[in-house]
């Protein structure tokens, strides 16, 4: 599952540099163009509206895909692909946790009837083939559990409370990368605001004179940056969070099940 996300993130990452590609081409031929057609393009641009106009003037909007890539590009490739990146394997490794907790989800409550009735039924080893065919955290802690049934009740509690601390642990496998991405993105942003402020400065004392649009254009570059951090960092929030809500949904059955089962067991063995 982990090699499935990586993968669809690596292809992500290839369709973000073909893109960024045409883009340079683009730039790249409009230059040489220039000089040849230098006299119509300015007769052209006279009499015709700029496609901004047009939609200013048809009530039209930009589409949200064009708006992004335009906003992209104008925060520079550098910093907005890096946070571009950690948005990317910060929602791989949150869809690969939830779909973990999600297939870890058990009914305790018909888990622990099945246990029951097999160890009334057909013993130890019933119990045990019922753990097995069960998936979840819960299943195993119980398999570990019956395992240890001739060292008697103690050992198997404290077993299980082991156990349970393992499965806690896989749980929670990767989230401490998730994290990171959240506080990496908009510390990129950040980076890339005030590498930006410092281009502006340098165009300005390069003009020798505080111009608007200097000032304006190199600030709306900076900020960008900020704002894509930010936005980034807020939705692996949202994913980091319903991941903790889910891991205290499953440990607080986890608990309540394995409580169940030590009585179950003291029952059995008396």
């Amino acid at each position: 599952m982990k090699k499935f996300f990586m993968f669809l993130a690596v292809a992500g990452l290839m369709t973000l540099s073909a893109n960024l590609a045409y883009a340079q081409e683009e730039g790249a031929a409009a230059p040489d163009a220039a000089p040849a057609e230098e006299v119509v393009a300015e007769d052209q641009a006279a009499a015709e509206p700029s496609p901004q106009d047009l939609f200013a003037g048809s009530g039209e909007e930009v589409p949200l895909h064009q708006a992004l890539k335009t906003k992209f590009i104008e925060g520079g490739a550098g910093f907005m692909s890096l946070v571009l990146i950690c948005l990317i394997l910060g929602l791989a490794l949150s869809i690969e946790r939830i779909l973990y907790l999600l297939f870890s989800r058990t009914n305790t409550q018909k888990l622990l009837a099945k246990v029951e009735k097999a160890l009334e039924e057909g013993g130890v080893e019933k119990a045990k083939e019922v753990c097995r065919n069960t998936r979840g955290p819960v299943a195993s802690i119980f398999y570990q559990g019956l395992l240890r049934m001739d060292q008697g009740v103690d050992v198997v509690e404290k077993t299980i409370v082991s156990y349970g601390s393992v499965q806690m642990s896989l749980m929670e496998k990767g989230l401490s990368w998730i994290s990171l991405f959240i506080a990496l993105a908009p510390s990129l942003g950040f980076l890339g605001t005030v590498i930006g402020m410092i281009q502006a400065f340098d165009a300005i004392q390069a003009a020798g004179d505080i111009s608007p649009n200097v000032v304006a254009g190199g600030m709306k570059v900076a900020l960008i940056t900020t704002v894509g951090g930010l936005i980034v960092a807020m939705i692996l929030q949202v994913f980091y969070n319903y991941i903790l809500n889910k891991i205290d949904t499953i440990t607080i059955d986890m608990e309540d099940a394995s409580i169940r089962f030590v009585d179950a067991i003291t029952k059995y063995n008396k």
